[in-house]
């Protein structure tokens, strides 16, 4: 995999060094997938999961709007890829889904969030409750670096055990 990830910061304020590292871990997604086919992407690699590359860029673009959007925005926005009917829809109903269009969903949510978090503080509290608590700006930057790194650490295994391409 060719390296186009800028790396994250090592000094700096708070939300440049939490901004370096959602963007670090946003890129490093894509670089998993890069140079992959469609149906390389759709491939469960790790039986018995049934995740997959493309499964993980519509999971992380529903993560991008659920948490961006409609928690701290509370943006009226549907959930992506049938998940108000089924929990894993967007990981599981990758078959006929297009890698184009997932792509495309995954970056302009990608998008979106930045508007969104720009210019608010890291104390702003999202309008919308998780789980009838009150959730932070800080937490939810937080919490998108957990899920990214969390699901690339899944994303290395599906990328090797594709092709062989292993890396950061």
């Amino acid at each position: 995999m060719a390296e186009t990830r800028i790396p994250p910061i090592f000094d700096g304020d708070e939300r440049a060094i939490l901004y370096s590292w959602l963007d670090w871990h946003r890129e490093t997604l894509a670089a998993k997938c890069a140079g992959l086919s469609e149906d390389q992407l759709r491939r469960r690699a790790v039986p018995p999961s049934g995740m997959s590359l493309l499964g993980l860029v519509r999971h992380m673009a529903h993560v991008e709007r659920a948490w961006f959007r409609r928690m701290i925005d509370d943006e009226d926005v549907p959930l992506l890829y049938g998940k108000a009917e089924r929990q894993d829809a967007d990981f599981e109903d990758v078959d006929g889904a297009s890698a184009e269009e997932a792509f495309a969903t995954w970056r302009a949510e990608i998008e979106l969030a930045r508007k969104v978090s720009a210019g608010l503080p890291l104390d702003a509290i999202a309008k919308r409750r998780r789980d009838g608590n009150e959730v932070s700006h800080r937490r939810i930057l937080i919490h998108l670096i957990q899920e990214y790194a969390r699901h690339n650490g899944h994303a290395d295994l599906l990328r090797e055990r594709i092709d062989g391409v292993t890396g950061e």
